[in-house]
């Protein structure tokens, strides 16, 4: 048998092994999790998450391992979903849950991907509380794991380790370095919190933060205007502050026909031949691209930014403008007013989601990019798709909006340059616009890119500093290609080293694309050995 180590049991690990299993050759399987459990994922982890964070994806988008989420979810038990927040009679395929919950389905999907991997004649282990801690792949696969000096042998290697957050020890009683280095299991006073953040981790931390001192109370008719946040009296002094460069909160994840329908002006091949041209106006013949999708999906509102005037450039300050205008807290209102009647009547906004399918649609120019576009990309467009496909789930936006009725939370527009001092009891944000000062500060900015040369294998680390200039590291399948590396062997699947080559690569979607394409590049290998 050829064996094969899945270093990480989150969601891209889980799919990664769905996808081994359905190889026709037998083969070896060892699973290794740094945790005590296996097949949850820390973003989805009951010990760093609390119930009243969200999940903002639905069972319809999540690809089915051995049954789909909601499948699942009807299967469990009223007083296992009530410890949730959760009627069993509510359950529907686009509802946003907390994300504990999607630890809970990880978990039993796992269970039953390994018992379904024995029925079809491979042999799996799942090694728990184990951390790899180096790897050698120059010649053969070779792992070290932690307290051990003996390495373990493999054919074929993949690095799943998913997020990436600072330990807790970066943290003190004032100061958390992420959402998820501590904060969940400390006693917050009700003092001056900062977050830094206003995406969903941001929020996600205001509400974790929140429910230690009060609690939502939902009123008759479950609209934007009918939930309540009581702070008990106590508790007065607690305030909450969003920071982020702009200013503005995330929308409400709209409706929209899934799976996506296929886009008609920037299709896989229009973009392959704009990146098969020179690459000098990369960008710009995208942009063209672009421009026509929109106009064709969405007249009404192109012509009201002003499409025709635009450029890759001015895109993305014609799309914010009309939320810079305005009290962001007025906006999320109006939004989410907005969101709700369409999902009522399944109506979708044509401009919302031709950008949500032009990113994936346009991704694959980014690595083609010169210096210049990549920049001027990251600048505008990138912004936007962002700010797009990352809305947050209505009961997200409505929690914050009871928050601000309760006079607890407000937002803050830093600017593009500010200053954050940590002292040893408070931390002070300054910037052109403000002087801050507060009691707790959580930094909430989500995953930030890392490098290859940050991955903490200090062998593989030195065989990757060997690549040659200009040629990229990682191919399609996610394999590493160096010389350095044994051919076709080590596949790299872990979300933050892939931000820097792919932009929009997060979300339990993009770890079953990479997931599907690692496993059927392994097991097309192995088959065909075994033809040989």
């Amino acid at each position: 048998m050829k064996k094969i180590a899945i270093i990480g049991t989150g969601p891209t690990g889980l799919y990664t092994l769905a996808g081994l299993i359905q190889s026709p050759m037998p083969v070896s399987i060892t699973l290794y999790e740094s945790r005590e459990v296996a097949g949850v994922g820390m973003p989805f982890d009951e010990h760093t998450n609390h119930p009243v964070m969200l999940a903002n994806i639905a069972s319809i988008e999540i690809p089915p391992l051995a049954c789909s989420y909601l499948e699942w979810l009807q299967q469990q038990s009223h007083s296992f979903l009530k410890r949730y927040g959760v009627d069993k009679a509510d359950l529907n395929e686009r509802q946003f849950l907390p994300r504990v919950l999607l630890g809970h389905y990880f978990h039993n999907q796992l269970q039953r991907l390994i018992e379904c991997g024995r029925k079809n004649g491979h042999c799996i282990s799942t090694r728990v509380s184990s951390t790899v801690v180096d790897i050698d792949a120059k010649t053969s696969c070779r792992l070290w794991l932690k307290d051990e000096s003996e390495p373990h042998g493999f054919d074929y290697l993949v690095i799943a380790t998913g997020h990436h957050w600072p330990s807790e020890s970066k943290s003190t009683p004032s100061y958390f370095a992420s959402p998820w280095s501590g904060l969940i299991d400390s006693n917050i006073p009700a003092a001056r919190i900062g977050i830094m953040g206003a995406s969903l981790s941001g929020i996600d931390a205001a509400m974790a933060v929140a429910v230690q001192h009060g609690r939502f109370v939902e009123q008759q008719g479950r609209d934007a205007n009918s939930l309540r946040f009581d702070l008990t009296t106590s508790n007065s002094d607690l305030r909450i502050t969003l920071l982020s460069r702009s200013g503005i909160l995330p929308e409400a994840d709209f409706y929209c026909p899934i799976p996506h329908e296929p886009l008609t002006i920037a299709t896989p091949e229009t973009i392959r031949r704009a990146i098969a041209a020179p690459t000098e106006g990369l960008l710009d013949r995208v942009f063209a691209l672009i421009v026509r999708e929109l106009k064709l999906n969405d007249p009404i509102w192109s012509e009201k930014i002003g499409l025709d005037a635009l450029d890759a450039d001015s895109f993305s300050d014609a799309y914010f403008s009309a939320r810079q205008e305005h009290n962001p807290f007025y906006w999320a209102r109006k939004n989410l007013e907005e969101v709700v009647e369409n999902k009522a009547r399944r109506r979708t906004v044509p401009w919302r989601y031709t950008l949500l399918r032009l990113h994936e649609a346009v991704e694959p120019m980014f690595p083609h990019l010169d210096k210049k576009d990549s920049d001027r990309f990251k600048q505008g467009l990138k912004r936007v798709f962002i700010d797009n496909y990352a809305a947050v789930p209505p009961e997200s936006v409505r929690r914050i909006l009871a928050l601000k009725e309760a006079g607890i939370i407000d937002l803050v527009a830093l600017g593009d340059k500010y200053d954050l001092i940590t002292h040893q009891d408070y931390t002070t944000i300054r910037s052109e616009k403000t002087n801050l000062n507060f009691d707790i500060f959580i930094d909430a900015r989500g995953q930030k890119p890392l490098k290859l040369l940050d991955l903490p294998f200090p062998q593989l680390r030195k065989q990757l500093l060997q690549k040659p200039h200009g040629k990229p590291p990682i191919n399609d399948d996610y394999i590493i290609d160096l010389p350095t590396i044994q051919k076709g062997c080590v596949a790299l699947a872990a979300l933050p080293y892939l931000m820097p080559l792919k932009p929009f690569v997060q979300g339990i979607t993009v770890c079953a694309e990479i997931g599907k394409a690692v496993s059927q590049n392994f097991v097309g290998t192995i088959s065909q050995a075994g033809r040989r």
